[in-house]
């Protein structure tokens, strides 16, 4: 990306409104109700030929520095000092506000280019609004409707103006590669692969923190940063975005997700929720491991363990993380008690790493990132072909599957289809009659045996073609 632009202005002015007209996609929330956006989101914008980076932040407004409008007038302040370029919007239709005034004195006192865009600019009875805008002494407004896409080719044209040609259209721009290719799961096909492939230990890891509201989760991310990126404060559900940050850890970089926090499906009412819900689920499906964050002083509530279902059901790999340790009074004896709650309470993923931490103080984290790595390993593992069947003949020998109908099954072939996570195809006779239980039997023991904890493994049955069938039977 060539240079950096912030959107900023009063709550409601349709700021990420603008943001996902740029970015091409719906990344950022947006609703009648002011004030949705909280934290500063980076994107890649695309403007007819240019290329650079948007950051959508919350509206201006005046504050106190210790309240929640306070903080977040601090990460829109920040995000003016990051942008080299700052995209000032009003609002045409309701036209000028003392706010706009203030702030625009704010923006050119801060000495960097401002271009000043008039949105709302189609609706009837707007052009008193777009006038008034001169009055701000930040030059002539643009005129646009980032709801309907028009005057995007104008607003082109100012931010060359604005950023000057040499830094808007650098010489190697068009060399540039992308970055942010959503490489979903690598799927193998149904040929056996008999090589079982190292672990890619430089690749890019994608990382979603979620958990219920006020579990930690922007407090642990802005550890892991060591700034204060994420918006946070004791006021539970702060965060409404699912906001990405990118960071190295041991040379290997992590490219993590904050979401919001989900309570119960009966508790979410309000469509801002929703939204923010829907923001966080996909999230978790864009990921490749999630850590569900759990409070340490109330763990394992019913939404705890609705939280780690989904996750396994999607398909993630999953690390829990016991927050606020720091808080915990008596740790080894809480620790016991976590740990066999864990085991009974989460079945379906048993083995899975628990890790104590502290967004606090910084207790755990490298463990944390160390259980991260080490689940991620096992969500991409593939286990030969040679290997499975050998295996597959072990256990039919120890315990063969059941006689359905005075009829025994037959497990006969088993190969790996795929890894992300893990999964399996057998064939054998009569698929549909084979019971759970032996089907948890043989998951169990793919797990013990081949090192394959707290991840999601899928086995599918599926029966041998007969030759025979077609044939007309000779008299």
């Amino acid at each position: 990306m060539s240079f950096t632009v912030a959107i900023v202005g009063r709550p409601n002015v349709g700021k990420s409104t603008l943001f996902n007209r740029l970015v091409g996609k719906k990344l950022a929330l947006v609703d009648d109700t002011p004030g949705v956006t909280r934290d500063r989101r980076p994107g890649d914008a695309k403007l007819v030929d240019l290329r650079f980076t948007i950051i959508d932040t919350a509206g201006l407004e005046e504050a106190g520095a210790d309240t929640l409008e306070g903080r977040m007038r601090a990460q829109t302040e920040a995000a003016i000092d990051e942008a080299e370029l700052t995209l000032f919007v009003v609002d045409a239709k309701s036209g000028l506000t003392p706010l706009d005034k203030t702030f625009g004195e704010l923006l050119r006192r801060s000495g960097k280019p401002v271009v000043l865009v008039a949105n709302k600019s189609e609706a009837r009875g707007s052009d008193g609004g777009f006038y008034d805008a001169y009055t701000l002494g930040l030059g002539e407004p643009v005129p646009i409707s980032a709801e309907h896409g028009q005057g995007m080719i104008d607003l082109r044209d100012a931010i060359v103006e604005a950023i000057g040609k040499d830094r808007a259209f650098p010489e190697d721009g068009e060399d540039e590669a992308e970055t942010n290719i959503d490489v979903r799961d690598s799927v193998i096909g149904d040929e056996a692969d008999e090589i079982e492939p190292e672990y890619d230990e430089t690749k890019p890891l994608r990382v979603a923190i979620i958990g219920r509201p006020n579990a930690g989760k922007s407090t642990l991310i802005n550890r892991f940063l060591g700034e204060d990126r994420l918006l946070t404060g004791p006021e539970a559900g702060i965060t409404r975005d699912s906001i990405s940050v990118e960071w190295d850890w041991r040379g290997r970089t992590i490219k993590m997700f904050d979401t919001a926090g989900m309570r119960r499906k009966a508790r979410v009412q309000e469509k801002l929720e929703k939204l923010s819900v829907a923001d966080s689920l996909r999230s978790i499906r864009f990921a490749e491991t999630v850590v569900i964050v759990f409070d340490a002083t109330i763990p394992f509530e019913k939404q705890d363990l609705q939280l780690v279902d989904l996750v396994l059901r999607e398909g993630r790999a999953a690390v829990l993380a016991f927050n606020k340790w720091d808080l915990v009074e008596d740790p080894q004896a809480v620790l016991a008690d976590l740990r066999e709650k864990t085991e009974r309470l989460l079945p379906q993923a048993r083995g899975i790493r628990a890790v104590p931490i502290s967004g606090q103080t910084g207790y755990g984290l490298d463990r944390l990132m160390q259980n991260i790595i080490d689940t991620d390993k096992v969500w991409n593992k593939r286990i030969s072909t040679a290997r499975l069947n050998r295996w597959l003949d072990s256990v039919q020998t120890q315990h063969p599957p059941p006689a359905v109908s005075g009829r025994r099954l037959k497990l006969k072939y088993m190969t790996q289809v795929k890894a992300r996570p893990p999964a399996f195809m057998v064939s054998c006779t009569r698929p549909d009659a084979l019971p759970e239980s032996y089907v948890r039997y043989l998951t169990n023991g793919l797990r013990a045996d081949f090192e394959i904890p707290g991840v999601p493994i899928r086995i599918h049955f599926k029966a041998g073609e007969n030759p025979f069938e077609g044939r007309k039977k000779k008299r």
